[in-house]
């Protein structure tokens, strides 16, 4: 192979690695447990719809998902679940270690935790991804509320979403009076361009987005490979 090969190779192997990072990008924007819609008014009830993708490295699959919720004054009173097909739905209540009142009565406990539970064959395999929707309010007049989330896997691992906003594993917000994040940041990236969105009805079956990621792959290599291979077959040009 001539030194000019060499270089057509090298230059065609790097757009290739420059293509399978500008496909990879998008799987790994945005995946972490996140709120659909992030914003909410003082006073109000909301539907806060969690978007929840597959983080195993390993293959496993998402057998449960636990979101807690504030106390003190971004106490939520009232929380409400959607059913997911498939999903066992527990409600964790504790007792408040101040009661608070509410007109002429007295609040003591309140929800704190909901946990979702995966029956056998409804889990979400690699690359999907499943939504679990809450109905909340009044929604308290604070700046923002914080929702940690932790997922947890078949092999007994455990994915924890309960850092800052600019942390490896940020937490889910709602912001209230505080000004949500531009366009472009983790948590107001549009629907569509998450990657395999789960079905409103929370259905388990998920498109295999890992599955087109690597078919993505195997095809920019092979027009490398092709090309590489179309270079180094020419004859060389004889000297006049």
């Amino acid at each position: 192979m001539t030194d000019h090969t060499r270089r057509i190779g090298v230059t065609a192997l790097t757009l290739g690695a420059a293509a399978l990072l500008a496909i990879a990008a998008p799987l790994s924007a945005g995946a972490h447990v996140s709120l659909q819609e992030n914003t909410a008014s003082p006073g109000t009830f909301t539907t806060l719809t969690f978007r929840v993708p597959n983080e195993s490295a390993d293959g496993a699959s998402m057998t449960r998902l636990t979101i807690t919720l504030p106390t003190g004054k971004e106490l939520l009173r009232s929380v409400e679940y959607v059913p997911v097909p498939g999903w066992t739905t527990e409600l964790v209540t504790t007792k408040l270690d101040t009661p608070i009142t509410d007109g002429d009565s007295t609040i003591t406990e309140a929800i704190t935790q909901v946990i979702w539970t995966a029956q056998p064959g409804s889990e979400y395999g690699p690359g999907s991804q499943g939504q679990f929707k809450l109905f909340v309010g009044p929604i308290p007049d604070v700046g923002a509320l914080s929702l940690p989330a932790s997922e947890g896997y078949s092999d007994g691992s455990v994915a924890s979403w309960n850092g800052a906003a600019d942390s490896e594993h940020p937490s889910p917000v709602l912001y209230v009076n505080d000004a949500a994040p531009k366009s472009g940041d983790p948590d107001s990236a549009p629907e569509a361009t998450v990657a395999a969105t789960a079905a409103a009805s929370g259905a388990p079956a998920q498109p295999d987005v890992l599955a087109r990621v690597l078919g993505g792959a195997g095809l920019v290599l092979g027009v490398v490979a092709l090309l590489i291979a179309i270079v180094g077959r020419r004859p060389a040009r004889k000297a006049g």
